[in-house]
């Protein structure tokens, strides 16, 4: 199958990857689209992987005040330069991150933040929870590792589904991102405010 030019730059509209990866991509999967896509979301993920250890210095503070002024967001996002901090790519996916924050209420950026404390509480609750149910103790742990898991996924920001687009989480968003703009990007903490809290 022969790939056009017009393909090519149908797959860098839907991407943001560059042409010669977009061709490379669409030669390798025999021009099927979805293939060229899971393709270039392959390779980005290793250029991000590349990219985690770079030292990321510049970057915004992004301020999100919802309709009403009773709810107000404050997200540091930081990536290596200062161009690229000033790029609508990086400030589009700071004031997503803020809404994020705003609509989804999490409690840390990542999982790892999370303290000792919390998810000791959290896992004496499921334990009562399964024991209240009469389930036997081999199941129980089982259970709460699961519950645990979903504690994670609705409570961390980078696990939690994209309020925009629930098919990614905002890791997903952010490895997009950081694989377009070709930076090191870290969400780095966030501060959440509602009016009576």
């Amino acid at each position: 199958m022969s790939i056009t030019a017009a393909d090519v730059q149908k797959l860098r509209e839907i991407t943001g990857a560059g042409m010669m990866d977009c061709k490379k991509a669409l030669t390798e999967s025999g021009g099927d689209f979805n293939k060229a896509i899971d393709y270039l979301r392959t390779k980005g993920l290793q250029q991000v992987d590349k990219k985690a250890g770079r030292t990321t210095e510049q970057g915004i503070i992004q301020a999100y005040i919802h309709p009403g002024s009773r709810l107000g967001v404050l997200v540091e996002i930081n990536c290596e330069t200062d161009f690229v901090a000033r790029t609508d790519a990086f400030l589009n996916f700071a004031k997503d991150v803020a809404m994020q924050i705003a609509a989804a209420k999490p409690i840390t950026v990542k999982r790892e933040d999370v303290s000792q404390a919390t998810i000791e509480h959290e896992l004496d609750i499921y334990r009562a929870q399964a024991r209240e149910q009469g389930k036997p103790e081999n199941v129980i742990e089982r259970m709460i590792t699961g519950k645990l898991e979903k504690f994670y996924q609705e409570n961390c920001l980078l696990e939690q589904a994209f309020v925009k687009d629930s098919d990614k989480t905002i890791r997903d968003y952010l490895t997009e991102t950081i694989s377009k703009l070709g930076e090191n990007i870290i969400i780095k903490r966030f501060v959440r405010y509602q009016l009576g809290e």
